[in-house]
């Protein structure tokens, strides 16, 4: 049986069933709440009881002080509700609120996508999640000799396991070492995370997604953390390449349009996507536009719809090599 949540001062909500955790609901839900280890240790997922009950799950080392559980402060980590539950809690706001971390992840799958595109599937320790919010990049190291920053391109509601889309035509010493050298369980180091092409959350505007090749990969994590918000705003994916074979992730794609009333896949092959979308979308005010790829192909989208009437404010824009 499902019970509500709501986190004071966000008025963020989110249902919890079962035993799960405060914490694992609240992120599955795309919350950006405060924690660390989520295994009783660090204690910054304390948060507040406003009203409500809550029952401990889990063993903790963090120790409450009497002052604290007078004031009926718990950790998320090792507590269910037990009813609806009002919590005052801390969330990250903006990048500045997620701290830098390196963590030690494995590797747990690698596979061919297409002939042109790897995806790298790397696992972090249970008590060492990564947290990031949607659309940001970390930078990824075999060893001291290979470093390479990527968007992530998985949602932070699965902090644990993480996806990269790597072009293997790139000839960087972490792409050559993944391809011959890397297996499965070797170590890949996670430094980050970085960057601000982040989902304005607060917005109902109609949000146009356009990816450019491997661009793909932080859209498909700001599309993945809105559909975890359950936002009501219309979604519109326009995905640019060549030629068909570089929609690596076409199904995916075409799924969420079958299963989603308010999302919107174009696939743009070998046209100018920028016309393209404003043939659907002529009226720029209502819109919120995210573009990520290449440099010059999103400098140049940009400048395409800045002077069709996009408000700057509502543009925001990411580099993917």
């Amino acid at each position: 049986m499902a019970v509500h949540i709501k986190i004071q001062p966000s008025n963020h909500e989110f249902c919890l069933e079962g035993n799960d955790t405060i914490l694992d609901a609240g992120v599955r839900a795309g919350l950006a709440l405060n924690y660390g280890c989520a295994n009783g240790n660090c204690g910054l997922c304390k948060a507040r009881i406003v009203s409500g009950k809550v029952k401990k799950t889990r063993h903790h080392d963090y120790v409450l002080s009497e002052a604290e559980k007078n004031r009926d402060y718990v950790l998320m980590c090792a507590c269910t509700a037990a009813t609806d539950v009002v919590l005052e809690a801390l969330e990250a706001s903006g990048e500045n609120d997620i701290p830098a971390q390196k963590i030690t992840t494995k590797i747990k799958r690698i596979e061919q996508t297409t002939d042109n595109i790897l995806t790298l599937h790397i696992q972090t320790p249970r008590i060492q999640r990564l947290r990031f919010l949607a659309g940001q990049s970390v930078t990824l190291s075999l060893d001291k000799s290979t470093r390479t920053d990527f968007p992530i391109a998985s949602c932070p509601c699965d902090d644990r396991n993480l996806l990269f889309h790597i072009p293997c035509d790139s000839d960087t010493p972490f792409v050559q070492a993944l391809i011959h050298n890397s297996k499965k369980g070797d170590t890949v180091t996670v430094t980050g995370p970085h960057g601000h092409f982040l989902l304005n959350e607060g917005s109902r505007r109609t949000q146009l997604y356009l990816a450019y090749g491997t661009g793909f990969a932080p859209i498909k994590s700001l599309i993945e953390h809105a559909m975890a918000l359950e936002t009501p705003a219309t979604m519109n994916l326009f995905w640019v390449v060549d030629k068909k074979e570089d929609l690596y992730m076409n199904n995916l794609c075409r799924s969420w349009e079958d299963a989603l009333d308010n999302f919107n896949y174009h696939p743009v092959i070998d046209t100018d996507a920028v016309e393209h979308l404003l043939e659907k979308h002529s009226r720029l005010e209502a819109v919120d536009v995210y573009i990520a790829g290449p440099e010059t192909l999103t400098r140049c989208a940009s400048e395409k719809l800045l002077a069709a009437g996009l408000p700057d404010t509502q543009l925001t824009v990411s580099t993917v090599d």
